[in-house]
Formats: structure tokens, sequence, C-alpha cells
């Protein structure tokens, strides 16, 4: 997605060897127009899946999310980092590592949401050591519905998560894959679909 590239490119700061900051438009402003698209090439990539359900995981990957469902014509779920008053019983849960945060966190779907029959495509914006995508796995396959997918917006490619995912035998589509960001550049993996090497 090229123009996911370009707006990675002008506006991505690259903030360490392993830390691309995009706040300016997918993690804490949202352009609308960008998640759009990302949310058509989603569901242009999954089209032939029988996808019934949308999930992600608050909160970033919830735009993209949305989108994807939207252009999909299915429901989205988002997994909730925090407990609620309204979401206590009947929950699926699985324990996350965030590697930006360095912190454990616990996440939550309620049961009645996702059942044995369902056709699950996982979105999320970064993966980096793939925690998060194996927690959401985990929750899916409690309930014994299946992953068809993993969308991914930003894959950091010189991390283990992408290839610990496929190896693990997961459809990922990642819309933008990072080789590096040495050196204060961002260089992409141009090659749709490559294996990391």
């Amino acid at each position: 997605m090229e123009l996911l590239k370009q707006k990675i490119r002008n506006e991505g700061m690259v903030l360490s060897e392993t830390v691309l900051k995009v706040d300016s438009f997918l993690n804490h402003q949202i352009d609308p127009n960008l998640m759009n698209e990302v949310g058509q090439e989603f569901a242009h990539l999954f089209k032939n899946d029988g996808i019934t359900k949308v999930l992600t995981i608050e909160s970033s990957g919830i735009a993209p999310g949305l989108m994807a469902a939207f252009h999909l014509n299915v429901p989205v779920i988002f997994a909730r980092k925090r407990k609620s008053l309204t979401l206590m019983n009947d929950l699926l849960t699985a324990s996350v590592h965030s590697f930006t945060k360095q912190e454990t966190t616990e996440i939550s779907v309620s049961k009645q949401y996702i059942g044995k029959g369902d056709r699950i495509l996982i979105i999320d914006d970064f993966l980096a050591n793939g925690q998060a995508a194996f927690g959401l796995i985990d929750i899916v396959l409690a309930t014994q519905a299946e992953v068809t997918g993993i969308g991914i917006v930003i894959e950091k490619a010189f991390q283990s998560g992408g290839q610990q995912l496929r190896d693990s035998g997961y459809r990922v589509e990642s819309l933008a894959r990072i080789k590096s960001l040495k050196n204060k550049q961002v260089q992409f993996i141009e090659e749709t679909g490559a294996a990391v090497k």
C-alpha cells in the first residue's frame, strides 16, 4: 500500500532501531481517509474467506478493524484491556505482553460475541513480537471459531512475530512490512508476501 508507506515516510518518527512512532495518523490522531483505504485493502485481501467477524484489540486496532469490518459488512469486536462493570461475566481472556509499553495486560472478550462457526479476521495496527495476535488467537480458539487470517497495518519484519505466526500456519497480510529502522531510516520490504530472511 503505497499511500500507507508514504505516510510512514513523511510523518513517522523513528525513535530507536525497534520503535516507530505513527501517532499523527494511526496511534493517537487518526487519518480517516487512510483508514478507509486500509479497510478497503483488508476487505479486498480477505474477500473470499467467508469472514463473519473482525476481531481487534483496543485501542489502536479499533480504527483499522472498524474500517475492515465496514468494507466486509460484518461486525467488529475489540478485546478490552480494562475491566468494566458491564463486562464481567462469561469472558474469554488472554495475557498479552506489550513490547512498546513493556507491560503485560489481560485482554477480554465476551463469549456472546464469538462462537463456533464464526470465521474471524484478526486486525491490528502493529506486529512486532506477535503477542497481541497470539492472545487474540487464543481467545478465538477457546470458542471453537476459526482464525481465517490476520491483517496488520505495519509489520516490523525484523522482529519475530510475523514469522512465528506464519510458521504456526496463519495467513498474515501486512500492508507495510518494515525491514529496518536503523540509522533513523525506515526501510521497507517491497515484495508482497515475501518471507522474512
